[in-house]
C-alpha cells in the first residue's frame, strides 16, 4: 500500500513552489525532504506491485517504518503551514514582520527536516547491515512468476460415472443446482443457424462464489453433447508466452489421438511451437462440437491471447469463461447477447442447508445448543459458498458439547482465523488474489473500505469525496478528480471487489447510488489496514484493539462505552482503552459511526491536522464543538450530515482548503455569508430535517467560488445581482435553485435566472421551482423557463416544480436525460407525455402531485414510444389524475411500476399492457390498493412462474 506516500510527494513539492521559495534556509532543506519522499514512494510502490508471497516478514516491516517517515513528514510541513501560514491579501509589511516573528518556528521546522532525513538514512542503514536485497522488490507482478503453475491447475474432467459418488458433489451444488440445468440447456440448444456459431458463455463473480464448481457441472451434464471437452485455468499474470502451455493441455484434453498416433503426439507436443499446436488442435476438432472451459480469466488481453488461437467452428462448439471481472465477462460474450451469466450469493435457505452438510453430514440437522453460532456465522458468510463450506469444515471436527467453545470463538474472531488456521488458509489465499491483482492505485482506495463498519452501506457519492481528500486520486489530465474517482468505483465494481447496493431514493435526497463489502473480503481489508497501520479501528467489534505506532486514520464502530454489556467480537490484538490516552495528534482522517454522544466530541480540539472529518448522524454535536472545527485549518471534507447543530459559526469562511461541505437533514435554517470566502469548496450540500422544504439563500459574491460544481439542496435566491452570478459559475454539473417570487423583484430575479441557465454548459443535474408563493400553484410561474435560450443540453436528471403553462421546448433536445421528475405542474398530459416519449436514453421517471390538470386521465398511448423507459412513479397527488390508463403497446421495455395511493381512490386500466413489467410497489392504504393488488395477481396466474411480477406493498393504514 503506497497510496499515502503517494499524495505526499506531491503535496512536498507543492509547499516548495508556494511556501518555502520564501524562506531562505529552509526551501532548499524540504526539497532534499521531497527527493527523500520520491525514493520512499518508489520502494512503496515496488512492494505494492510485488507478488505477495516474494516478500518476506524483514521486507514488510522496513517498509512500514519507511510509510511512517512519509506520514510524518507531511505533518512536519503541515504543522508548520498550520502555525506559520502566509495568508491571502497580506500585504508587504506584513510578511516581513510574519518572517521575524515566526524565525523561531521556522527554525524548528527545519531542524525536524534533518531530524527525519537522518530517520530516514538510519533506517536503510540499518536494513542495509542485515545483507537486504531489493531482488524481491523487483520481482514485480508483471515479471514475477505464474502463481500457480498452468499445468497443474488444468484438471479434468470428471466422468459422469463417477459424479454422483463425489462425497463433495452434493455440498459443492446445493443452491446451484438449478442455475447448472438451465445454463446447460442454454449451451446445448441447436435451434437456427445462429446456434450452429460458435458461442462464448461468459460466467463472472466474486472470488468464492462457486464459478468454476457451476462450470465443471455444466461441462459434467454435457458430456453426451460435447464428447470433446477441455478445461484449463488461466493465471493472474498470463500472456501471450504462456499460450503453448495453454494449448498443449488442450491438445492433451481434447484430441483423444488414435492409438497409432498417441505415440507421436506423446512425443512431439513439448517441442510443437505454438503454431502448430494451433494447427493440430484445430485438425482434431475439425467438423466436431466441442466445449472448452477457460477458468478464471482476468483480463482482456489474456482472453485476446487465448482466443485468437481457439479452433474456428460451425457445429455449434461452446466456450465458458469464468471469470472475476465484469468487462472480461462483456468482452468474451460480446457477440453473444444473453450469454453472460452473474454469480449470486446463496439466500439463507439454501446458505443453512449447506452449511449444516458440511459440518454434520447431509441429512443431518444443527444442535440446538450451538444454533446461536451457526446464525452468526452465516450472517458472516453472506452466502458466499467458499466461505461457508471452508468454515463447516473447520467446525465439523468440533462437536458438541466439547466443541461448543471453538464454534463460539470462530463466530467472534473469523478474521483472526483466516490468518492463523490452515483449514482456512485456502479461503483467505482465494480472496486475496482479487486484492493483489489490483493495479497499485486501486490498493489504497480498496482498503479505504476497511473504514466502513461491515454490513454498512457505503454511499458513492461520500466515498469518492473521501478519496479526493484523503489525496488518493492521482490527476489525469483532461479529467477532473472525481471523474477519475468515478473510474476507480467502476473498475472495483467490475473486478466484484464491491457488490452495487439498491438505490436508495428519497423525497430529501433523490437517488443516491450506493456499495457493500462482502463480510468476508472486508475482514482480508481489515488485516492488510491493520498491517499497514492504514487505519485504527475501535470500538464495536474491535474494542480491545491497542495500537502502539501513530494513529493516521481513526474509524470509531459503534462506540466504546455502548458496547461494553453487549456479546461482541473478542479482542484480537491484546487488550486496550480505547480512546483513552490515545494521542490523536497526527490523525488526518476521523470517522464516527455511532449515533448516541462519544466522548472523542470533547477532544475535538486536539486533531490538529485533520483532513477529513466525518461525523454523519454524530448526536451531541454544539457550539463548541463547531466553534474547534473551524479552527481546522486543513480540513478538506467536513459532514455534519443528520447531526443536530443549529447554526453554522462564521468562522466557517477561514477553512480555504475545504473541497466538500455536508450539512444535510440538519436543523440549520441558513449558512453564513462568509461561505463565499470558501473559494476551494466543490461541493455544497444542504437540507434541512423533516418533510416542510427548506434552502439557504445565497449570499451577493457567489461568484467568487469559482470551483463550486455541486449546489444541492438548495439555494433560495431573490436577490436579481446572485441570480446573475450564478451564470459565472461555469464548473457547476449540479444545481438545485428555487426562487421566491414573493418579492418585489421577482420578474428581475426570473429574468437573470432564465439568461443565467443559458450559460451553464456544464450542468448533469437540475432542480429548479418557486418556493413560497402565495398564489400557488395556480399562475405559470415557472414560464420564465421558455426564456432559457441555450440549455444545458448535457443534462442527465431534471426535475421541475411549479405550475407551468406546458414543457419549454428545449426539453425535447435533452437527448442525455436518463430521468425526469415534474410536480405541481398543472401540465396538459397529452403535450407531457408526447414530448417525454422522443427522449432517447429516459429510464426513469417520477410525476410527483398535481403533475396533469384537473379533470384529466393520464394516458399512456400506444402511438408514444418511450424507447428506453425503465421505471415510472406515480407519487401521491390527491384527486389528480383519478385514472392511469396504458394501452397496449405502450411503454414496451417498463420493469418497475411504482404508485402511491395515500388515501386516494385510484384506478389502474391496461396494466397488462405492460408486457415487460417485473416489479409492481404500492403503497398507501389497504382499501385503496384492494383492486390493483387483484389485478395483478390475475396477471400472475397466466404468466408463467418464472415471469411473476414481483409485488411489494406498503401499508400506510399498518403503520
Amino acid at each position: 500500500m503506497d497510496g499515502a506516500a503517494q499524495a505526499l510527494v506531491s503535496n512536498v513539492g507543492q509547499l516548495v513552489g508556494e511556501e518555502f521559495r520564501h524562506l531562505r534556509g529552509v526551501g532548499g532543506k524540504v526539497a532534499c525532504l521531497r527527493n527523500e519522499l520520491a525514493t520512499i514512494n518508489a520502494l512503496l510502490r515496488m512492494q505494492s506491485e510485488v507478488d505477495e508471497g516474494s516478500v518476506d516478514h524483514f521486507v514488510r516491516e522496513w517498509m512500514k517504518q519507511l510509510r511512517e517517515v512519509a506520514y510524518d513528514a507531511e505533518d512536519c510541513v503541515h504543522l508548520y503551514f498550520f502555525r506559520v501560514r502566509r495568508r491571502q491579501g497580506d500585504h508587504f509589511f506584513v510578511n516581513c514582520k510574519r518572517l521575524l516573528t515566526t524565525l523561531m518556528a521556522r527554525h524548528r521546522l527545519a531542524g525536524d527536516i534533518r531530524e527525519l532525513r537522518a530517520l530516514a538514512s538510519s533506517i536503510n542503514e540499518h536494513h542495509a547491515r542485515y545483507g537486504f536485497s531489493l531482488e524481491p522488490l523487483r520481482r514485480t507482478a508483471a515479471s514475477g512468476p505464474v502463481q500457480q503453475p498452468l499445468a497443474q491447475s488444468a484438471r479434468p474432467l470428471r466422468s459422469a460415472d463417477n459424479a454422483d459418488d463425489d462425497p463433495n458433489h452434493h455440498h459443492q451444488f446445493i443452491g446451484n443446482k438449478a442455475q447448472a440445468i438451465f445454463l446447460a440447456t442454454k449451451v446445448k440448444a441447436q435451434n437456427g443457424e445462429s446456434d450452429k456459431q460458435l458461442k462464448v458463455l461468459s460466467i463472472v463473480g466474486f472470488g468464492g462464489l462457486g464459478k468454476t464448481t457451476l462450470a465443471v457441472e455444466i461441462c459434467r451434464q454435457l458430456e453426451r453433447e460435447f464428447p470433446r471437452q477441455a478445461q484449463v485455468s488461466v493465471s493472474q499474470t498470463f500472456s501471450s508466452k504462456d499460450l503453448h502451455a495453454l494449448l498443449k493441455r488442450l491438445l492433451q484434453q481434447i484430441a483423444q489421438p488414435s492409438n497409432e498416433q498417441a505415440d507421436s503426439l506423446a512425443g512431439n507436443i513439448d517441442t510443437m511451437p505454438v503454431d502448430d499446436l494451433e494447427r493440430e488442435l484445430q485438425k482434431r476438432v475439425e467438423n466436431k462440437r466441442y466445449l472448452i472451459l477457460i477458468d478464471d480469466v482476468w483480463s482482456i488481453a489474456a482472453w485476446d491471447a487465448i482466443r485468437s488461437k481457439l479452433p474456428g467452428s460451425n457445429c455449434g462448439c461452446r466456450i465458458i469463461v469464468t471469470t472475476r471481472m465484469d468487462d472480461v465477462a462483456k468482452a468474451c460474450s460480446a457477440a453473444n447477447d444473453g450469454y453472460i451469466h452473474r454469480m449470486k450469493k446463496l439466500d439463507e435457505k439454501d446458505s443453512e442447508q449447506l452449511f449444516v452438510s458440511k459440518a454434520f453430514g447431509s441429512g443431518s440437522s444443527c444442535p440446538q445448543d450451538l444454533e446461536a453460532a451457526m446464525r452468526s456465522i452465516l450472517k458472516k458468510c453472506a452466502g458466499l459458498p467458499l466461505a461457508i463450506v471452508s468454515i463447516a469444515s473447520l467446525l465439523a471436527t468440533y462437536k458438541p458439547p466439547e466443541g461448543k467453545d471453538m464454534w463460539e470463538k470462530v463466530q467472534k474472531s473469523i478474521g483472526s482465523q483466516m490468518e492463523t488456521n490452515p483449514t482456512l488458509e485456502g479461503m483467505r489465499q482465494i480472496l486475496t488474489l482479487s486484492y493483489n491483482h489490483l493495479p497499485h492505485h486501486l490498493k489504497a482506495c480498496v482498503m479505504y473500505l476497511s473504514i466502513f463498519p461491515e454490513d454498512y452501506m457505503i454511499r458513492k457519492d461520500r466515498l469518492l469525496k473521501r478519496w479526493i481528500a484523503e489525496g488518493l486520486v492521482v490527476e489525469k489530465r483532461g479529467l477532473t478528480k472525481m471523474e477519475v474517482a468515478e473510474g476507480y468505483f467502476s473498475e472495483l465494481m467490475s473486478r466484484s471487489m464491491i457488490d452495487r447496493a439498491t438505490n436508495q431514493v428519497t423525497l430529501r435526497e433523490g437517488r443516491e447510488e450506493g456499495c457493500r463489502v462482502h463480510d468476508m473480503m472486508l475482514e482480508i481489508l481489515v488485516s492488510k489496514s491493520l498491517e499497514a497501520n492504514f487505519v485504527s479501528l475501535v470500538g464495536g467489534q474491535y474494542e480491545g484493539l491497542s495500537y502502539d505506532t501513530t494513529i493516521r486514520r481513526l474509524s470509531i464502530h459503534g462506540g466504546v462505552e455502548a458496547h461494553k454489556d453487549r456479546n461482541m467480537v473478542a479482542p484480537r490484538r491484546g487488550t486496550g482503552n480505547g480512546i483513552n490516552g490515545m494521542m490523536v495528534q497526527h490523525v488526518r482522517s476521523l470517522g464516527v459511526f455511532d449515533s448516541e454522544p462519544h466522548r472523542l466530541l470533547g477532544r475535538l480540539g486536539e486533531f490538529t491536522l485533520l483532513r477529513v472529518l466525518d461525523l454523519e448522524d454524530c448526536k451531541g454535536l454544539g457550539g463548541k464543538h463547531l466553534s474547534c472545527i473551524c479552527r481546522m485549518y486543513l480540513l478538506r471534507f467536513l459532514s455534519l450530515k443528520g447531526t443536530d447543530i443549529k447554526a453554522m459559526p462564521p468562522k466557517v469562511g477561514d477553512l480555504e482548503h475545504l473541497q466538500t461541505l455536508d450539512v444535510r437533514q440538519t436543523d440549520l435554517k441558513d449558512l453564513p455569508k462568509t461561505i463565499k470566502k470558501l473559494e476551494k469548496l466543490e461541493h455544497l450540500l444542504f437540507s434541512g430535517k423533516g418533510e416542510s422544504w427548506s434552502g439557504w439563500m445565497l449570499p451577493q459574491g457567489i461568484n467568487k467560488m469559482k470551483a463550486l460544481r455541486q449546489v444541492n439542496k438548495a439555494a433560495v435566491i431573490y436577490d436579481p445581482k446572485v441570480a446573475q452570478e450564478i451564470g459565472e459559475l461555469d464548473q457547476l454539473q449540479e444545481l438545485v435553485i428555487y426562487v421566491d417570487t414573493r418579492k418585489e423583484m421577482g420578474p428581475e430575479v426570473v429574468k437573470n435566472l432564465a439568461s443565467s441557465l443559458s450559460k451553464m454548459y456544464s450542468l448533469r443535474w437540475l432542480d429548479i421551482g418557486n418556493f413560497g408563493c402565495d398564489k400557488w400553484p395556480f399562475d405559470p410561474i415557472m414560464k420564465f423557463l421558455h426564456d432559457v435560450e441555450s440549455p444545458p443540453r448535457l443534462l442527465r436528471y431534471l426535475k421541475i416544480c411549479g405550475c407551468i403553462d406546458r414543457l419549454p421546448d428545449w426539453v425535447e433536445s435533452l437527448s442525455d436525460l436518463v430521468e425526469f421528475d415534474i410536480g405541481w405542474t398543472y401540465l396538459n398530459g397529452v403535450q407531457l407525455f408526447d414530448v417525454m416519449c422522443k427522449l432517447p436514453n429516459l429510464k426513469r421517471v417520477y410525476l410527483g402531485p398535481y403533475f396533469i390538470r384537473k379533470g384529466e386521465n393520464m394516458v399512456a398511448h400506444c402511438s408514444q414510444s418511450f424507447p428506453e423507459l425503465k421505471e415510472l412513479t406515480l407519487g401521491y397527488s390527491p384527486e389528480v389524475p383519478p385514472v392511469y390508463i396504458f394501452e397496449q403497446g405502450s411503454m414496451p421495455k417498463l420493469e418497475t411500476l411504482v404508485v402511491y395511493f395515500g388515501d386516494q381512490p385510484k384506478e389502474i386500466v391496461g396494466i397488462e399492457h405492460l408486457t415487460n413489467l417485473k416489479e409492481v410497489q404500492f403503497d398507501g392504504w389497504r382499501d385503496q390498493m384492494k383492486h390493483a393488488l387483484e389485478e395483478v395477481e390475475e396477471l400472475n396466474k397466466k404468466r408463467d412462474v418464472s415471469e411473476h411480477i414481483t409485488v411489494r406493498v406498503r401499508y400506510e393504514d399498518d403503520m
